[in-house]
């Protein structure tokens, strides 16, 4: 029997962070901020790369592919979690809960595609100096950035699909402030180790094999700068990647801790502070992590400013 016929579940009650009414409303106001910032910041991000002609370059197509799957990625969880802290009913639609998930999902997949395609960009730059304009050609670029979003895509459709077909007919209640796939799953009313299955599997395409290609490829690109002559020209090679360092950190850090466990080994508050560190903290960071130390996009900024004034 199909399970959509016996489904009885039309809706799932979120538990969110905390049940402190007083607590809520401060996470609230932290959390909008948090939101509001991410958004500014990644907008800002993709402005500049249009609007600045030096900065149509590959790095910064793929840092705009990036901060635009960072609104999306923030947006899909931190707007229904703002209402449930204001909400005495915390609850999300069926559909709903499937659509955060799938996009979810979709989004988290292309960003670690995304951050190997600029890992890659670096390696090129750094290891082919000479060849860099005839490999990173803007045909290949659309290519990678094209291909990231339909690997995340894919990812997200087999998460979901699978996840449609099990039964739900109670409890609705999940331990988290999102429709996270493994927190999902674990209410179904059949036994779930195909998905748990699933999901490990597909981690490892989709999060490991990037991250240890990402590990390569920074292998190779620290041979090259340990081979430069001279202390500053291996700093100046060493500062083009220490941003995508730095994100690829925080934001694998916390998605392998989340997704490559045992499934016996979760626990709940961990879980939630792990999702919450990539799915909305590292959104927030990646602006200013790419704006502050970058030359070229505060360059860029002097130059509109100027624009504006004159």
């Amino acid at each position: 029997m199909n399970a959509w016929n016996y489904t009885r579940v039309h809706e799932f009650i979120l538990m969110g962070l905390t049940s402190r009414q007083d607590v809520q409303i401060a996470l609230f106001v932290i959390f909008l901020i948090c939101y509001l910032a991410s958004l500014v910041g990644n907008i800002l991000i993709i402005s500049i790369s249009r609007i600045s002609p030096h900065l149509h370059t590959p790095m910064y197509l793929f840092l705009s592919n990036l901060s635009f799957l960072d609104i999306w990625f923030t947006s899909s969880i931190v707007p229904k979690m703002l209402i449930n802290f204001l909400s005495v009913k915390k609850s999300i639609s069926f559909d709903g809960c499937f659509a955060q998930l799938f996009m979810h999902m979709g989004l988290g997949g292309a960003e670690c595609c995304i951050l190997l395609a600029m890992a890659y960009d670096r390696y090129v730059a750094i290891c082919s100096p000479l060849h860099y304009t005839t490999i990173m050609h803007p045909v290949l670029c659309i290519k990678m950035a094209s291909g990231s979003w339909i690997g995340g895509l894919a990812n997200s459709l087999i998460h979901t699909v699978f996840a449609l077909q099990l039964p739900f007919c109670g409890p609705n209640t999940i331990n988290h402030f999102f429709c996270e796939v493994p927190t999902v799953v674990e209410l179904a009313c059949t036994d779930v180790s195909l998905n748990k299955t699933v999901i490990f599997l597909c981690a490892i395409f989709v999060v490991m094999l990037p991250f240890f290609l990402i590990l390569i490829t920074y292998g190779y690109i620290i041979s090259s700068i340990l081979k430069i002559s001279t202390s500053l020209g291996r700093k100046k090679a060493f500062s083009t990647c220490a941003s995508h360092i730095i994100v690829v950190t925080l934001f694998y850090g916390t998605i392998i801790f989340m997704y490559m466990r045992p499934g016996d080994s979760h626990v709940a508050n961990q879980d939630k502070m792990a999702t919450l560190f990539y799915s909305v903290v590292t959104p927030m960071l990646n602006p200013f992590i790419y704006t502050l130390r970058n030359q070229d996009v505060k360059a860029a900024v002097l130059g509109i400013i100027r624009k504006k004034v004159v």
